[in-house]
């Protein structure tokens, strides 16, 4: 397991990109997952992208075609940007890694980002 902390949270006007960082305490390179997550307001916590160590990324539909997410594993870090931001984008973002043989995942603490119209 890893430590991982979020940063890049903080007010975004809707209609503008928002760009977050996850660093991780270790390498990066092996894991076999590296995602996000968002939880908005009394709604349960959702899958916004992940990583597969392979390369393979998915998205969550409510984000797909208008984010990104990359690992730069020389930094071990995991970024996520999102453009053209809804108000539905408000939420606590959580970095999140998995890998096989973990007997649980890695959670960050959270940022939140708050869209403003």
């Amino acid at each position: 397991q890893v430590h991982l902390v979020e940063s890049g949270g903080g007010l975004v006007q809707a209609g503008g990109s928002l760009r977050l960082s996850c660093a991780s305490s270790g390498s990066i390179s092996n894991i076999d997952v590296m995602g996000w997550y968002r939880q908005a307001p009394e709604k349960q916590r959702e899958l916004v992208a992940l990583s597969t160590r392979g390369g393979r990324t998915v998205y969550g539909d409510s984000v797909k075609g208008r984010s990104t997410i990359s690992r730069d594993n020389a930094k071990n870090t995991v970024l996520l940007q999102i453009n053209r931001t809804q108000l539905a984008d408000t939420g606590v973002y959580y970095c999140n890694a998995e890998s096989t043989g973990w007997r649980d995942a890695s959670w960050g603490q959270g940022t939140q980002v708050t869209v403003i119209s």
